[in-house]
């Protein structure tokens, strides 16, 4: 059986995709490996959002170039974003790669591999997590953020079709989810192409009966423009759906915001946020912000750091503006010193730590619902309703030896870190 090594760079929207591609794989008869050296095959699916994720696919790429001049893999497979936005210039640069394929090019993989059909499952990665899995709901999107290259990239919004979700859900249980992400490029938006005549609110309404009680919805990059109230409501209320929202509100800064292409009513979004807390005091809320936009000053800044301390974030995700080819945003004038926008951009990341902190505390001998992910030579470690994977921090696990992933328990919370929980097992809840 021949051997196919998929390395997946970027969002979690990507990894659905790559396991789509193995899942064609393994129906061409590939075995998955984790290490490249001496595959048969090996497939990219990269990145092309940032100039920095542009030059670590590139690397990892050459890489593999170089491992087949020396006769250590065989055939390179290159899909995905970077292929959608710099296809020609990888044509040129990259000799010895067997294919190029734009991202959702599965008719040209399977031609590729010469599969005539496939029934288009998905695949666990190898080391992936079977007990997490993300279900992408929708590709593309119509926000048009100055700084943004999405559209360019993936093209307009393309919700999928809501029956095609559930049964995409209802597989991913069968094969072991215990929970399940929603992501998007705006999770919000979900059903705007097709008239509304479906939405977020009619997606969960029909997810949510064709789950198990034991399996968790979790809503992950939301735009804070179409975020209501009755949709807070129902997140908050739902026994299935974590109380938890990603909602990237990127700045603060009316003037910066309207620079942005963004919601420029800084009022409007902290009460949306107070409406939350409002509804369940330990509603968990993420956000992402950017500093370094052209035309920030230190007033902008201050005004940021205010907001974010009004909020209470959770979670506070922090990037510097990167001016990106195509973009309108990379012609503004009056750009940030990189050197200021690490400043800035360091301030922001120590006050979410501080808040991080303050609101990790209000957990300290509580007992949380979490999800065993990891037990590994004595170490176990988790997740509760508070931390999305791989962007947020884990529950350290004390006690319970003969936990196994994929256990539901009853952590009691002994101690808060900035962003980490420590706690002491309990009772066990339910088996995987």
């Amino acid at each position: 059986m021949p051997s196919v090594f998929t390395l997946s760079l970027g969002c979690s929207k990507n990894r659905v995709d790559s396991e789509r591609f193995l899942g064609i794989l393994h129906e061409a008869g590939y075995r998955g490996t984790q290490d490249p050296r001496g595959a048969d095959l090996c497939v990219v699916n990269t990145c092309g959002f940032l100039q920095s994720a542009v030059a670590e696919n590139l690397d990892a790429i050459l890489d593999l170039e170089r491992m087949k001049e020396r006769g250590e893999v065989g055939r390179i497979a290159v899909v995905g974003c970077l292929v959608n936005r710099y296809e020609a210039e990888l044509r040129a640069e990259l000799p010895t790669v067997d294919l190029l394929a734009r991202a959702e090019d599965w008719e040209g993989f399977r031609r590729f591999l010469g599969v005539p059909r496939s029934s288009g499952c998905r695949m666990v990665l190898p080391g992936g997590d079977r007990f997490v899995r993300y279900l992408k709901v929708a590709e593309g999107c119509d926000n048009r953020c100055s700084y943004c290259m999405i559209p360019s990239i993936r093209g307009p919004l393309r919700s999928l079709p809501l029956r095609d979700l559930v049964r995409e859900a209802e597989a991913l249980v069968a094969e072991g989810a215990r929970e399940i992400c929603l992501v998007a490029q705006d999770l919000t938006a979900y059903g705007l192409d097709r008239g509304g005549r479906e939405s977020l609110t009619d997606l969960l309404d029909a997810l949510e009966p064709s789950l198990p009680g034991d399996v968790f919805l979790r809503l992950l990059y939301l735009h804070p423009e179409r975020i209501t109230p009755a949709l807070l409501e129902r997140v908050a209320k739902s026994p299935q759906i974590h109380s938890y929202l990603d909602v990237p509100v990127q700045h603060a800064s009316p003037r910066i915001l309207a620079a942005m292409g963004r919601p420029s009513d800084p009022e409007t979004l902290a009460r949306l946020f107070e409406t939350a807390r409002s509804i369940d005091p330990d509603f968990a809320l993420r956000t992402t912000v950017m500093v370094g936009f052209p035309q920030e000053t230190e007033a902008d800044l201050s005004v940021l750091l205010r907001f974010l301390e009004r909020v209470r974030f959770d979670r506070i995700g922090a990037f510097a503006f990167s001016p990106e080819e195509g973009a309108p945003a990379a012609t503004l004038p009056h750009p940030v010193r990189p050197s200021t926008a690490r400043r800035r951009l360091e301030r922001v990341m120590d006050l979410g730590a501080s808040l991080s902190f303050r609101r990790q505390r209000l957990f300290e001998g509580r007992l949380l619902s979490v999800l065993v992910e990891r037990v590994e030579e004595g170490v176990l470690e988790g997740r509760s309703f508070r931390e999305a994977p791989e962007v947020d921090g884990v529950v350290e696990i004390r006690g319970g030896d003969a936990l196994l992933p994929g256990q539901r328990i009853s952590v009691r919370i002994l101690e808060a870190l900035e962003h980490d929980l420590i706690g002491r097992y309990e009772q066990e809840e339910e088996q995987a």
